[in-house]
């Protein structure tokens, strides 16, 4: 039982070549840069002249970052 609810918090870092905490930091340094792209665009979505390329420039970075990893 134990090794199923280890295999559980390791298998997928493990399939991206991370440990289960170097997981845990890229995905909450991830969610904190969504967090700011989505605060860009709400502002952006009222004063269509502030962060007009912000929040698209940082889903690209986050995508490139991502993209094939662990292949």
């Amino acid at each position: 039982m134990t090794s199923r609810l280890a295999k559980l918090f390791t298998e997928h870092p493990a399939s991206v070549d991370e440990t289960y905490l170097g997981h845990m930091a890229f995905a909450a340094s991830f969610a904190g840069r969504l967090f700011l792209a989505g605060g860009a665009a709400i502002v952006h979505a009222f004063l269509p002249f502030l962060f007009e390329r912000t929040a698209s420039g940082i889903i690209r970075q986050l995508y490139e970052r991502t993209h094939n990893r662990g292949r």
